[in-house]
């Protein structure tokens, strides 16, 4: 996943919604299954733009296949994320975020229940750093099983907007 990732940035791949577009429609029935990794990898490494990836998904694969896909995909690596975070410590994750991400969010430890809430709005909110916010997650005391109930119960109101948004603007204008 990891030298994909590293290729698709070096190839352009992940440079617009047409280059990430066509790469994903020469793969073929693979496609749905490369995306849902695409998707998990772009929450585990940041610099991925995971907007650019919900659009090409619904472009590749409709609003409703581009919405589970996505889903499938977002969850996986946003489970993951706090997975990591909680097995390999607070050096990971500074390491895999920037430095001013980091010091911006990286202050919710201190706030204990607080951030459970936080939290849950930040998954649940488009454009808010809850790929991050996985991995601090993961450095809390919050549980496992609390985290995939919010990741899973409360990331589909931010993907179905993304969804309906843009297959509305795609309908009006193409």
């Amino acid at each position: 996943m990891i030298i994909f990732c590293i290729y698709g940035a070096a190839s352009g791949i992940f440079e617009s919604e047409e280059s990430f577009y066509a790469y994903l429609a020469g793969l073929g029935f693979v496609a749905p299954f490369v995306f849902t990794l695409i998707q998990a990898g772009q929450v585990l490494l940041p610099p991925l733009p995971g907007p650019i990836c919900c659009v090409a998904g619904i472009l590749c694969f409709g609003p409703v296949g581009g919405f589970i896909c996505s889903y499938i995909g977002t969850c996986i690596g946003s489970i993951a994320a706090f997975y990591l975070a909680r097995r390999l410590g607070q050096g990971f994750v500074r390491r895999v975020t920037s430095p001013k991400v980091y010091d911006k969010y990286i202050g919710w430890l201190e706030k204990g229940d607080k951030f459970t809430i936080f939290f849950l709005i930040a998954v649940a909110v488009p454009m808010a750093p809850d790929d991050f916010l996985c991995y601090v997650a993961g450095l809390t005391r919050m549980s496992l099983k609390k985290a995939i109930l919010i990741i899973l119960l409360f990331k589909p109101p931010t993907l179905i907007l993304y969804s309906l948004v843009t297959s509305g603007i795609l309908e009006r204008f193409f």
